[in-house]
């Protein structure tokens, strides 16, 4: 029987000046990670098309170039996404739109979404909390950083997957009403 010696390769001096390079170089790379719009180019705009399937209304909007948003924009997409019981708006988070973005880009298909539900006023959540054990009391929805959607053209169960492996927010999972729930919380899944 033969006994195979592993040799490993020589080890080549390096200062520490180097070698806290390497590690500096490594954790920067992580550290700057950033969703795929981003990597796509710092000016490329970001829009996203957003049909409210209770008042029937429908936006096409560039919310965003960059790092800047547009003003004007967001207080559209708060005019669409707001409560829509009773009228009430509010700022929804800008970074739930780059969620969406993002999760249609990842898709590979246009950015446009019906939504269920967005912004929810505290008198609307507490009604429909009472209603469903499936309402949080406290949910996202009431600070604008949650969204119910289906994405046009995609799956339900393929834009759950994307926002799990996103991870940058709570993905809720309704395959009977038809929606995927997505928000800018903490990291975590579930299904209704």
């Amino acid at each position: 029987m033969r006994h195979r010696t592993r040799v490993s390769p020589p080890m080549l001096p390096c200062t520490r000046r180097q070698a806290l390079g390497s590690v500096g170089a490594a954790l920067g790379a992580l550290l700057c990670a950033r969703p795929s719009w981003a990597l796509a180019g710092r000016e490329t705009p970001r829009s996203l098309i957003l049909h409210n399937t209770h008042t029937l209304e429908s936006l096409s909007i560039a919310y965003a170039t960059g790092e800047s948003y547009h003003g004007g924009a967001l207080a559209a997409v708060d005019r669409v996404l707001r409560d829509h019981r009773n009228g009430e708006t509010h700022p929804i988070d800008p970074r739930l739109l780059d969620l969406l973005h993002t999760v249609a880009l990842e898709a590979g298909t246009d950015p446009e979404f019906e939504v269920i539900s967005g912004y929810r006023s505290p008198a609307t959540n507490a009604m429909l909390h009472e209603r469903s054990a499936g309402v949080a009391s406290h949910s996202l929805h009431m600070e604008g950083r949650a969204i119910d959607v289906r994405l046009v053209g995609c799956d339900l169960a393929r834009v759950r997957d994307i926002g799990l492996a996103l991870g940058q927010g709570g993905v809720g999972y309704y395959r009977t009403p038809g929606f995927v729930h997505l928000d800018t919380g903490r990291p975590r899944a579930w299904s209704g």
